[in-house]
């Protein structure tokens, strides 16, 4: 499969997932309070320091291995299964004391039914982990788009009914048996499946070093709910949650679905010519487009897209929203360096740098949650930018590419930002930070802004403008 094809079914399968997504979180922003998300997010950032331990990486072990065998297939299997064993017996054993450390009985509550979830996980990130080296982006879009819906029906359903929290809990568990369900039913992998001992090792001492590296990440980024739920209460870890949501719909918008042909395609570009540096500014090029102008657009426009998609209960996450934005926006240059350095074996030092990224990340966290939650939002545009500084100089040391290219890259995606910025800047000169009018705003700064971007992207030959023109040129050569 074509890489341009790859990553069309995976923006597919994200736009489509995130539609599903945005509609069931519209609904249960409304069905739960502030204080009921805080619950339900501090605990998913509790389980998350488990989770990094879900299959020790196993899964990129797979992807990237360079001479896969049946051995090694069931070495990873047996990694997977063995763990998701273990971290559903550990999520029982902490779920007292964890639902007394926050003195919050649903928590406890949560943890069960998440720990089922950790039980069956294995039978998907097995087969799953297979077809994204196989590069069978279809059978994944198709599987992912139908836990999309078992998840936001089952959510929207038992949050009506008045289940509170746990039903989101629900909805994850749920969502794993239906998209093992459907692994089987749509891509019908054949796999070695008996667990062998031999290998482990292997699997093991890769995977240990990229868990370390996920524990970190999961670590700096729910730092905030965490502190901000033990020092101010539920309902700022709950508006914390929600602007943080908002802005991170770019990961959900573009990088999952990027990240998810990222490792594969640069693991496969490694293997055959052992050059990246060209690919790499490529992918930067369009990252920083994208998501410069989205975050620009977030942080002026953050009031009615709250409004409109969660309600006047959470107007307080409004202006936390702007600044986390900005802090995204430094930090972007940042998220496409993992997945390459990874895909070239550079393990040791995506170990470094996310070691000192986490450290920065914790710092501005800690000093921000003492100031407050709007603080806490401003302290971490430190922390993204110095994040970017640091993956740009790791990455140096392993792809070949010079500064000066990378700078022109920038600016041009700055400029296709600032165009995507100028209908918003109007629509606030005209009616306000805060208008009551919310829709008509909405529409005009998104549609002036798309075509501000592309008119930007033209001007200045950005690498958006030149696939979107590929696009156009292949459709009307095939019509």
């Amino acid at each position: 499969m074509s890489t341009r094809k790859a990553l069309a079914l995976s923006f597919l399968d994200r736009y489509s997932g995130l539609v599903i997504h945005t509609a069931s979180s519209m609904l249960i922003a409304r069905l739960l309070t502030p204080s009921e998300i805080g619950v339900y997010s501090v605990t998913m950032v509790l389980l998350g320091f488990i989770a990094t331990f879900r299959d020790l990486g196993a899964g990129q072990y797979l992807v990237q291995n360079r001479n896969l065998s049946e051995e090694k297939m069931r070495a990873t299997w047996s990694v997977q299964l063995a763990l998701g064993l273990i971290l559903a017996l550990i999520v029982l054993a902490a779920a007292v004391p964890a639902a007394g450390f926050y003195d919050e009985p649903q928590i406890y509550d949560i943890m069960l039914v998440l720990a089922l979830n950790f039980a069956i996980t294995p039978f998907l990130a097995y087969p799953n982990a297979w077809l994204v080296r196989e590069m069978r982006f279809g059978s994944i879009a198709a599987v992912r788009f139908v836990g999309a819906l078992v998840h936001a029906a089952s959510a929207v359903t038992m949050a009506w009914l008045g289940f509170g929290p746990v039903s989101l809990a629900w909805a994850n568990a749920l969502t794993t048996v239906a998209s093992i369900i459907a692994i089987w039913a749509i891509a019908q992998p054949s796999l070695p499946w008996r667990p062998i001992v031999r290998g482990i090792g292997d699997v093991v001492s890769f995977g240990g070093k990229l868990t370390a590296t996920s524990l970190m990440n999961t670590l700096s980024a729910g730092a905030p709910e965490l502190l901000l739920g033990k020092i101010h209460g539920m309902v700022e870890a709950g508006l914390f949650s929600r602007g943080q949501g908002l802005v991170t719909m770019f990961q959900r918008l573009v990088m999952d679905a990027v990240n998810s042909v990222a490792l594969p395609y640069f693991a496969k570009q490694s293997r055959e010519s052992g050059n990246v540096g060209v690919s790499f500014l490529v992918a930067m090029e369009l990252i920083t487009g994208l998501g410069w102008a989205f975050f620009f657009g977030i942080a002026l426009m953050a009031y009615p897209a709250i409004r409109i998609l969660y309600g006047p209960q959470w107007d307080e996450a409004v202006d936390p929203a702007r600044w986390l934005a900005i802090a995204c926006a430094f930090s972007i240059p940042a998220a496409i360096c993992p997945p390459v350095l990874i895909a070239i074996g550079a393990v040791n030092d995506v170990l470094k740098a996310t070691l000192l990224s986490t450290l920065s990340a914790l710092t501005a966290t800690a000093i921000g949650t003492f100031l407050g939650l709007l603080a806490l939002s401003q302290c971490l545009i430190v922390s993204g930018a110095l994040a970017s500084a640091i993956w740009i100089a790791t990455a140096r040391k392993h792809i070949d590419f010079a500064i000066a290219p990378m700078l022109l890259v920038w600016g041009k995606s700055m400029l296709v930002a600032v165009g995507a910025s100028l209908a918003s800047v109007v629509v606030i000169l005209h009616w306000g930070w805060r208008s009551s009018e919310l829709l008509v705003p909405a529409l005009l700064s998104g549609i002036g802004g798309a075509f501000g971007a592309l008119l930007l992207a033209w001007a200045t030959k950005h690498r958006l403008w030149l696939e979107i023109q590929r696009a156009i040129v292949a459709r009307l050569g095939r019509a």
